[in-house]
């Protein structure tokens, strides 16, 4: 089956959210642009694992300046609102990836549909495939400014511990 590529750049919303009531809810990332809604189901554990690295990541762009050399843009609104309904899963994430792309001046988010290969994956086995390539693992990337990443750990967090 060929790979779906779900790209955002930017979105309008980029967020981490829940269905569920606590104990048995459903974690997902969704990103809207216009009419286009996508979500993607992923652990508790990989969010909160995402807002650490993600917060990480704005700390030491801040450390080197980094995100101080990026133009300001209006500040973001924080997101208290519920995700996009009906939400509807695109795949469930298996890898997560972070970046900083110094072309943009933007954050890479980046999930890959899980595949068999994901349970039996050795750090070894780190590289990720070709995007170039037909096949292979279905791919959710969003590109943010670094105040909307900011956002998007603020609300990550709320939803984890909430």
């Amino acid at each position: 089956m060929p790979r779906r590529r779900y790209i955002f750049d930017p979105p309008e919303r980029f967020v981490a959210g829940t269905v569920g009531e606590p104990g048995d809810r459903t974690f997902f990332l969704q990103a809207r642009d216009g009419g286009r809604v996508v979500s993607v189901v992923l652990e508790k554990v990989q969010v909160a694992v995402l807002a650490d690295r993600l917060n990480r990541l704005l700390d030491e762009l801040d450390q080197r300046g980094v995100t101080a050399a990026v133009a300001p843009v209006a500040s973001v609104t924080p997101d208290a609102e519920p995700l996009d309904e009906p939400v509807v899963e695109a795949f469930r994430a298996g890898t997560l990836t972070l970046g900083w792309d110094g072309t943009s001046d933007r954050v890479l988010v980046e999930a890959r549909a899980q595949t068999e290969d994901d349970d039996e994956a050795t750090e070894a086995d780190d590289v990720l495939p070709d995007d170039d390539a037909e096949d292979g693992p279905d791919v959710f990337r969003v590109l943010l400014t670094a105040p909307a990443a900011r956002a998007f750990v603020d609300r990550a967090v709320q939803v984890i511990s909430a």
